[in-house]
Order: C-alpha cells, then sequence, then structure tokens
C-alpha cells in the first residue's frame, strides 16, 4: 500500500492524518517540534501551577469541520458548550454592561428588543452587516460597515478583531462574512460558544494524535523537514535535518506539506502564500477563587480597554489581545499591569496585589487577514502531482481559526486519497 507523508502534526496535519487513518490509508506523520499541536496547545505552568492553553480558541456551534473531527476521534464531550447563546460586554469608560443574545432561527428578531442589543444600538444598525455580503476582494470591514456609533464600537469592532485578528481599518470584509452569515445568520445554535474543559492538548490535540497512533499511523517528533526531493513532476523524497536520513518515496506515495507559509515558500519556492503575519498576546491570571464572570458564564467581551475578551477557567482568568501589534514589544511586567487593570475592574476583583501571572506572546499567531492577503491564499493543489497543501492560511474561505485549519486539512487529505 502506498503511504501518505503528513508534515506538520498542528491542527491541519493532525485532522488531515486523522481524515486518512479513518479511510484505512497508511499515514506516517513528521513533526518539527517535540510535540503535536502546533499553535494550538496546552503546557504546565510553574509560576500558576497550572496547565494553559498558549492562547485562547473560541469554538462555536457553526464550526461543524470541529464538530466532525472530535466524533471521529471519540472526544465530542471534550467540549464546554453555553445551553443558549450569550455575550456579554462590559465598557470600561463608561461602565454600562450588557449581553448580547442571538434568537434561534434566521429570522434575528432578537435586534427589535433592547434588551438583547447593544445599548444605544437601533434594529435598522444592524442591517450595514448585510452590506459585507456584497464586500470586494479589496474592501475592508470598516468601508462595508461604514459610519461610527455604539453598534461598531460595541459589537462590529470587537467581533472583527477577535475573528481576524485585524484591526476594523484593516480586516478583510469578505473573510468577515462567512463568519457573520454562518453564525447570526443561522440563529442561536451556530453562535454558541464552546471552550475545552480541560484544555486543548487534552481535548483537541491528544485524542487524534491517540486516534492517528491506534489506526496504525507512525508519528515522528522533532524531525524537521530540509528539503524536498522532486523531479519537476511528482516528489520522490523528503530530506530531514540533523539525522542526514532521507525518506525515499516509493511508487504511489503521496505528500501533504501543513506547515507554516514561511516554511511552506521555503521548501516550495514560488509557492504563492501570505507572509505578513499579526500577533496575539495572551494573559493568564490565578486568583485566589474561581473566577466572578457575570452570570456565571465563561467569557466576557471588554470595550475600552486594552484586554478584549476574558475566559474563566477555574481559578484562572485567561486574557486574549488579538491584534496586538506594538503591545508584544512590551516588558511583560508591563503588559501585565496594564491587562490586569482592566480585568480587575471588567469582573470588580481588585485584591491587594496583582495575582500569580504568565504572559504568552504569539508574534506570529495568524497570517494578516487583510485584502492583500487574499490573493496569496494558495488551494490545496501544488505543482507537484503528489504534494498537496494545509493549513488555516491555505485557500479555506474562512478565517485562521481551528476550523479552518480542520477544513484544510480534510481537504488535503481527500486530494491525497484520489493521488493514491
Amino acid at each position: 500500500m502506498a503511504t501518505v507523508h503528513v508534515i506538520g502534526a498542528g491542527m491541519a496535519g493532525l485532522s488531515c492524518a486523522v481524515e486518512l487513518v479513518k479511510a484505512r490509508q497508511r499515514v506516517v506523520l513528521w513533526e518539527a517540534a517535540a510535540q503535536a499541536g502546533g499553535r494550538c496547545r496546552s503546557f504546565h505552568d510553574a509560576t500558576l501551577d497550572r496547565t494553559i492553553d498558549n492562547g485562547n480558541h473560541l469554538i462555536l456551534g457553526a464550526n461543524p469541520a470541529v464538530f466532525a473531527y472530535l466524533e471521529t476521534v471519540g472526544t465530542q464531550g471534550g467540549l464546554l458548550g453555553q445551553a443558549r447563546a450569550a455575550f456579554p460586554f462590559v465598557d470600561l469608560r463608561t461602565g454600562e454592561r450588557w449581553t448580547v443574545r442571538p434568537n434561534a432561527g434566521p429570522v434575528p428578531w432578537w435586534i427589535m428588543a433592547p434588551s438583547r442589543r447593544v445599548p444605544g444600538s437601533r434594529a435598522r444598525h444592524y442591517l450595514a452587516g448585510l452590506a459585507l455580503a456584497r464586500a470586494r476582494e479589496r474592501d475592508t470591514a470598516a468601508e462595508r460597515l461604514g459610519g461610527t456609533g455604539p453598534l461598531l464600537e460595541r459589537l462590529w469592532e470587537p467581533l472583527t478583531v477577535a475573528v481576524l485578528n485585524a484591526s476594523i481599518d484593516e480586516a478583510s470584509a469578505s473573510l468577515l462574512w462567512p463568519v457573520v452569515r454562518l453564525t447570526f445568520g443561522r440563529g442561536e445554535a451556530a453562535c454558541r460558544a464552546y471552550l475545552t474543559r480541560e484544555g486543548l492538548g487534552p481535548n483537541l490535540v491528544a485524542p487524534g494524535v491517540s486516534y492517528v497512533e491506534q489506526g496504525g499511523g507512525r508519528l515522528h517528533y522533532n524531525r524537521r523537514l530540509r528539503a524536498i526531493a522532486h523531479d519537476g513532476r511528482t516528489v520522490t523524497g523528503l530530506d530531514f535535518a540533523g539525522d542526514g536520513d532521507d525518506e525515499a518515496f516509493a511508487p504511489g506515495d503521496v505528500a501533504v506539506l501543513a506547515v507554516t507559509p514561511q516554511v511552506c515558500t521555503q521548501l516550495l519556492p514560488g509557492t504563492p502564500a501570505p507572509l505578513e503575519t499579526r500577533p496575539i498576546v495572551n494573559a493568564h491570571f490565578r486568583l485566589d477563587r474561581p473566577v466572578p464572570m457575570p452570570g456565571g458564564g465563561a467569557i466576557l467581551g471588554v470595550v475600552g480597554g486594552t484586554a478584549q475578551w476574558i475566559f474563566a477557567r477555574g481559578d484562572i482568568a485567561s486574557v486574549t489581545v488579538s491584534a496586538a501589534g506594538a503591545l508584544t514589544e512590551r516588558p511583560a511586567a508591563e503588559i501585565a499591569a496594564l491587562i490586569w487593570s482592566d480585568v480587575s475592574r471588567a469582573l470588580d476583583h481588585r485584591p491587594a496585589a496583582m495575582p500569580a501571572v504568565r504572559i504568552v506572546k504569539e508574534k506570529r499567531a495568524t497570517f494578516a487577514q487583510v485584502p492583500s492577503a487574499l490573493p496569496l491564499r494558495p488551494p490545496a493543489e501544488t505543482r507537484l502531482r503528489n504534494l498537496f497543501l494545509a493549513g488555516d492560511w491555505t485557500a479555506t474561505g474562512l478565517p485562521a481559526t481551528i476550523e479552518g485549519a480542520i477544513r484544510s486539512g480534510v481537504t488535503a487529505a481527500r486530494h491525497a486519497l484520489a493521488a493514491v
């Protein structure tokens, strides 16, 4: 039987391997790091004495690829979800608090109810979101949504920054539209937020690794691909750095390259790829009691400060700052103090001293999801007939999310199976 070699064990490569094993295809998964998961990982932090994720990844009811992946690997119970979609916010400038609560069904009557919508907004203001459906590739979210006012500041901008890791002034409108269409456009169930029970590693990554191994797949860690050997038409082998051991291809073998766009262009010169990136900063605070979230929920949107979203995980308050820009260049202690000032006010939790904290900077968290990057997102197929691409930066039609990464892996797996 031919072998499919998957290079990269992030969520794109791992989901590709899972799909191949599911189809009873022989698979070898190669990873440059010492563990799988890529940017989707968990680790035990000695300062906090807790297991934390490198960043907060929100899964929505409108993410079918994630749920299909979990069903395949047998861990559907690995997510904690909202019984009803509700997104509480606080504006640190005014002290106002509100909760956005979509209704069931595709007709958004919730925008008619003041108790369900953003304070100061009117039902007609929400219709601006439909302008995203007509977005051209070169349009930014601000250009399509237009204007100013409470809805832009308190809903559209937080949503855009969270989903696209870019400011509303530069983010791609055509990438924001599928998110709006698949969530608000389908009603409350599609908007429900889910978090992993124990962390990204235990609930998302480890089950996929186990599924691949139990299905006969082989995983190799600490194996960085140095070069791809090919004859101009097909891949003939893989050259891994550090051990002098080349992996020769047998007739019918196929490769899937599930690496970052920067690595891809090094290994496969001439491949179009969005190389510009945007950072995300995450802060994890260990409180002296369970995080006191409003309404007992697990998420809180913050407007008017540095912090943007707070996630509750027991006594850990995890904070995400997307499109972090210059914030990543500041010292960790300075970042912690700045974010904690927001968190303590948002949660109305003000101990005598700042609690234990861990700052995690992801300087290349996502590709820059701006209009100029869209034409650079390549399809799964390459000029080599037995080599395919996967990654949230490829042409998935979705933003750089876990859903996009898994979809790209599934797409690459289907191409690989057809090639085999």
